[in-house]
């Protein structure tokens, strides 16, 4: 077996996190978790919220520890994690939630406009969408804690940043998603949810 993945801050943030799945996940019931990193979230939020079938999804590279922490929780609705690069092959799905923590300003400003214009594809008409993690606000950061990540983000890789929230907002209006929510979090991170509409 591989040896469980460790994240300090999925500790950290699960609970506020679950909070606001709890209000905005009560009537789902197939998510999709895309980026699961570690898998300490997906057995947190499933064991949490039995009622959902918690799809957490990565790239290759980090399903071994995912597999880990999903199969020493042996929870009925957590099926093997997916691999999923968002530049490569989706899940059909249909999934009436999408969740993701800390990964826009991972990924490199392509990625995080293939992510949102596939979704459509994938998702319910009714889906919702949650994304966990730290956005600027008019080109602004929010706190000076903020301001000091992205440039650590960007001495590790001349993609990553911190993601104007009006930016992601555009991206997720253009596929479908209007914005119901967004919830300050510790941290200095902010918990934003969408909802899938018609026409």
């Amino acid at each position: 077996m591989a040896v469980k993945p460790h994240s300090s801050s999925c500790e950290r943030n699960r609970e506020p996190i679950l909070g606001v799945l709890r209000e905005y996940f009560s009537d789902r019931r197939n998510v999709l978790e895309i980026g699961s990193g570690t898998g300490q979230h997906a057995v947190h939020f499933a064991a949490a919220l039995p009622q959902l079938i918690w799809q957490s999804s990565d790239r290759a590279e980090n399903l071994p520890g995912i597999r880990a922490w999903l199969d020493e929780a042996a929870l009925p609705n957590t099926p093997a994690p997916l691999e999923l690069d968002v530049g490569g092959s989706w899940p059909s799905g249909p999934y009436d939630a999408v969740f993701s923590a800390n990964t826009l300003h991972i990924m490199a400003w392509p990625e995080v406009q293939r992510l949102f214009a596939r979704l459509p594809a994938i998702t319910t008409d009714d889906a919702r969408l949650t994304i966990y993690g730290p956005f600027n606000y008019r080109g602004r950061y929010s706190s000076e804690s903020n301001a000091a990540f992205d440039e650590w983000l960007k001495a590790r890789g001349a993609h990553m940043a911190i993601r104007d929230a009006e930016a992601i907002d555009t991206l997720a209006l253009a596929a479908g998603f209007r914005l119901l929510d967004d919830i300050a979090m510790p941290a200095n991170n902010r918990c934003r949810v969408w909802r899938r509409f018609r026409g």
